[in-house]
């Protein structure tokens, strides 16, 4: 049996994984699951945590810890995937109907870079088309 494939997470996913489980589709806890057996199954795009950290900076993300603590154990749970290049390159090849967000733009880009699948609930990039999503 081979091993499970790379799933990257979405911001919103890393977050909801952490604090609201419940949040994610069954289908997507699955691939969670299913991407746990594997050391490397889940990732997460290293803009993310930047994301997050302007999230809680807003008062979008309430904690019950510190921001470090919080981005720390993310970290220890997810591979970090850093920007590249060809995620850049990527990232300004979408069509049309793709969110213009940076962060979105490069997350997708990241996943069609690496060969994962994305998992998000965003229905702009779900409608899009452009990246294999899970949700």
């Amino acid at each position: 049996m081979g091993q499970p494939a790379v799933i990257l997470l979405d911001t919103h996913v890393a977050v909801w994984l952490a604090m609201e489980p419940g949040k994610i589709s069954q289908k997507a806890t699955g691939a969670i699951r299913k991407a746990r057996e594997c050391a490397e199954g889940l990732a997460i795009c290293d803009i993310s945590l930047l994301e997050i950290a302007a999230l809680h900076r807003k008062g979008r993300l309430q904690l019950d810890t510190t921001l470090e603590s919080f981005l720390s154990a993310i970290e220890s749970r997810l591979v970090v995937v850093p920007i590249t290049g060809a995620a850049c390159v990527r990232s300004a090849s979408f069509p049309e109907g793709y969110p213009s967000d940076p962060a979105d733009r490069i997350i997708g880009a990241t996943a069609l870079v690496r060969g994962a699948s994305l998992l998000t609930a965003d229905v702009q990039i779900r409608s899009s088309k452009a990246v294999p999503v899970i949700w």
